[in-house]
């Protein structure tokens, strides 16, 4: 089951609150504990509360401080994407949505509301929360002063937009001419495919029509009277400008009355008329010009028994008239009448039982980097580790330095003289307090004598001397490994400056490989758009015979699985299936073949095209009973040769974020660098090697 659902528009005054009430009662229905998080709200003023957080949390009684229900304000978030910082609008929004889901059964999503300009800007939005959360959507369309064709067109446009970024999992049209229901109903079903819930909802009046306290907050009025009644619905309005006798006949039911606030006679006659059997009802009446009755007139007015809301306002009449028409219903906490309206409404009109299944048996196969990266620094911060940087002089190691220790996430030892490095730091003007770190010059350690004669122990047998351990130990990637060694540090990351054989060099003489493993391998997390794909080997072993490449996939398979991620294995070739023939192909073939005998509960294919094992139509085509064909979360190249090109390839040509290379089969984690790296590779190396270090 999905933990969360989220609810979109892409239009004002789609009628979201009507959907959002009913699928609160809906949940509340089907397991105890339901939260509710509006990612972007409306600009508010200081201590105002968003109407529809306010709603439903009184309404429904859901224990959340307000603070946690909702990210940004809508100019907080365009501000942050003027400066370029959209992703920080992301990763708050996941934090904070990550917080709720964690206590709540089910998470009840609120997109925005389109009630301002950048409407391209909101939609975009929507889909990309959406998408980074990994939940199903639930479409509002309206069809308020719509035709059956405009209608259908839009509703069908609004399912193509989000279907292609995210599971769509049911369009609601409401505000629909009641005769129109059915119609469209039919329309949308034979349009749309069957996995989609759809629904049609009626415009219901009393739910389109503000309420007197709306319209006497929007125009910023004084209440004289009837503050008991400003609950009252407002399904039409006039100006009261004629003689009395001929204003009567104009009267409809439920009525706003905007007139001067001098002219007693229409206030009066017109309080008269709401409680004589023989006139419709008054909803309320709008006193204009900052005019105020006589006393006389308020003292008479004060002594009747029945008192409709009557509101001072500032404005002319034509001015006040032309803004109470531009005025939208909103449903207030304190209106308990349009809330069961709601949810009465959206109980008649939608499949509650269908639509509590589908959100049940929902999976999303979604799994965004920002996701990825989120998890990841989550599962870090559960059990911190110390990991140990040879580099300490170079400016990305620097920089993520500061952002790791800003995140708190890992305890970090930087290897090299002290001076040096705070230089650095000031001449670079990074912030960061080398108070906050540990910070190590090899020879003036006092572990240094012990590190050197256990290297001459550890690889004497090697004709390695005790002068020979000395000057191995001074050598930053020698210290930092033996650290590992010795348990005063849990990991290393190196080879920003360093090529991989020096990183790796001293791992492999004495941390070694696991028990069974034989060969040390490696693996990119390869952040793409809309997933997160494992390829191995690209960096390590340059021709891996059959063995080794079928150890490496077993690897990858575990590490990808360590990482949260299901392991769909790919052998790639230049082939699929039984197609191809050649050394080369056979090799993989046989590797394919080696796996399925040592690990049988992997789910693998091969050989296999590159496109056969990421697109799902060409998969299908080519190798149609395959689990794995179009949907291979992990790669597995045939040499170094192809891997390395390959990963460089896709990195640079879709902007894809490559962590690693992560190595793997080493009984402690040690991690090499690119030489290109960034600061960000680098900080993500470090969750991950302590994540690894986590595992052992």
């Amino acid at each position: 089951m999905s933990k969360g659902i989220y609810v979109a528009t892409i239009e004002p005054n789609s009628g979201k609150s009507v959907v959002v009430l009913g699928l609160m009662r809906m949940l509340l229905g089907k397991t105890a504990k339901v939260g509710y998080f509006r990612p972007i709200i409306d600009d508010l003023e200081v201590g105002e509360m968003d109407n529809h957080i306010g709603t439903v949390l009184s309404h429904f009684e859901i224990d959340i401080n307000y603070k946690n229900t909702y990210a940004f304000t809508r100019n907080e978030v365009l501000d942050l994407y003027n400066k370029g910082k959209s992703g920080e609008v992301i990763d708050e929004i996941i934090k904070k949505y990550k917080y709720l889901e964690a206590r709540f059964d089910i998470v009840l999503l609120e997109g925005t509301d389109f009630s301002h300009d950048n409407s391209s800007i909101e939609l975009d939005l929507n889909i990309l929360i959406s998408k980074n959360l990994g939940l199903p959507v639930i479409i509002v369309t309206q069809g308020d002063k719509k035709g059956v064709k405009e209608i259908v067109e839009s509703v069908q446009l609004a399912h193509d937009t989000f279907k292609q970024e995210v599971d769509v999992l049911s369009i609601m049209t409401n505000k629909v001419n009641p005769d129109d229901l059915v119609t469209i109903k039919d329309l949308l079903r034979a349009r749309i495919n069957h996995d989609t819930n759809i629904s049609v909802i009626p415009k219901i009046p009393s739910l389109s029509s503000p309420t007197v306290k709306e319209i006497a907050k929007s125009l910023d009025g004084t209440v004289l009277f009837g503050k008991d009644m400003l609950n009252n619905l407002t399904e039409n309005f006039s100006v009261g400008a004629m003689q009395l006798r001929n204003y009567l006949t104009h009267l409809k039911d439920n009525s706003l009355v905007i007139t001067p606030g001098d002219r007693a006679d229409i206030i009066l006659g017109l309080l008269q008329a709401n409680i004589s059997k023989n006139y419709p009802k008054v909803s309320g009446i709008v006193l204009t010009g900052g005019l105020i009755p006589e006393d006389s007139i308020l003292k008479l007015i004060e002594g009747l028994s029945s008192i409709v809301p009557i509101i001072s306002v500032k404005g002319g009449t034509y001015s006040v008239t032309n803004n109470i028409g531009k005025i939208k219903s909103k449903i207030y906490s304190e209106n308990a009448e349009k809330i069961a309206t709601s949810i009465a409404t959206f109980e008649k009109h939608v499949d509650t039982d269908k639509l509590a299944e589908r959100l049940i048996t929902f999976q999303s196969e979604i799994f965004t980097p920002r996701m990825f990266q989120y998890n990841l620094l989550q599962r870090a911060l559960k059990n911190k580790k110390h990991i140990v940087l040879p580099e300490g002089y170079d400016e990305r190691v620097l920089r993520a330095t500061a952002r790791l220790v800003n995140a708190n996430v890992v305890e970090l030892t930087l290897i090299g003289e002290e001076d040096k490095i705070k230089e650095r730091i000031e001449k670079l003007d990074i912030i960061l307090d080398t108070n906050d770190i540990n910070i190590v010059s090899p020879t003036k350690s006092p572990y240094f004598e012990d590190y050197v004669n256990t290297l001459y122990e550890l690889r004497k047998h090697k004709d390695v001397n005790l002068q020979m351990a000395k000057d191995m130990m001074t050598d930053v990637s020698y210290f930092g490994t033996m650290m590992i060694y010795k348990g005063h540090a849990d990991g290393m990351v190196s080879g920003a400056v360093h090529t991989t054989q020096h990183t790796l060099r001293p791992a492999l003489q004495f941390i070694k490989t696991k028990p069974g493993v034989n060969i040390v391998s490696s693996i990119f997390f390869m952040c793409l758009e809309d997933r997160v794909s494992v390829f191995g080997d690209c960096a390590i072993n340059p021709n891996p015979n059959a063995k080794e490449l079928a150890e490496i996939a077993i690897s990858s398979a575990q590490t990808t699985t360590d990482f949260g991620i299901e392991p769909k294995v790919a052998m790639l070739s230049y082939s699929s299936g039984a197609s191809g023939k050649g050394a080369d192909v056979e090799k993989v073939r046989e590797a394919t073949e080696i796996v399925k005998k040592q690990a049988s509960h992997i789910k693998i294919e091969g050989p296999i095209q590159y496109d056969a094992a990421v697109d799902l139509r060409i998969g299908k085509s080519k190798l149609p009973d395959s689990e794995v064909a179009g949907r291979a979360s992990v790669l597995i190249f045939p040499d170094l040769n192809t891997g390395n090109n390959t990963y460089k390839a896709v990195q640079r040509e879709t902007g894809a974020l490559a962590i690693g290379p992560v190595l793997q089969g080493l009984n402690k984690p040690v991690n090499d660098l690119s030489r290109g790296c960034t600061a960000d590779d680098i900080y993500s190396t470090v969750i991950i090697t302590a994540i690894q270090a986590q595992e052992l």
